[in-house]
C-alpha cells in the first residue's frame, strides 16, 4: 500500500546529497509535466512537491519515497 501525505504535511526522503525536509506545497493526482517530463499520477498513487527547508528547492516525489516527520 502506498503511503498517503497531505499538503502542508513535513516529510523526508533521501536525494544524491543525502537526507532532506521540507514541506508538501502540492499533490498531483492526475498525470503532470514536470521539468519536461511527464510524471504519472493518479488517485491511487500521487506524487507531492514537496519545498525543501533549507534551500526552497522544489522536488516532486512518489508517497514511497517519504517518511512523515
Amino acid at each position: 500500500m502506498t503511503k498517503k501525505f497531505d499538503v502542508g504535511d513535513h516529510v523526508r526522503w533521501n536525494s544524491e546529497a543525502g537526507y532532506v525536509e521540507g514541506v508538501i506545497i502540492k499533490k498531483h493526482t492526475h498525470d503532470v509535466e514536470y521539468k519536461g517530463h511527464t510524471r504519472r499520477c493518479s488517485e491511487d498513487e500521487p506524487q507531492y512537491e514537496i519545498k525543501s527547508d533549507k534551500t526552497d528547492h522544489i522536488a516532486m516525489h512518489k508517497g514511497g519515497a517519504l517518511t512523515k516527520r
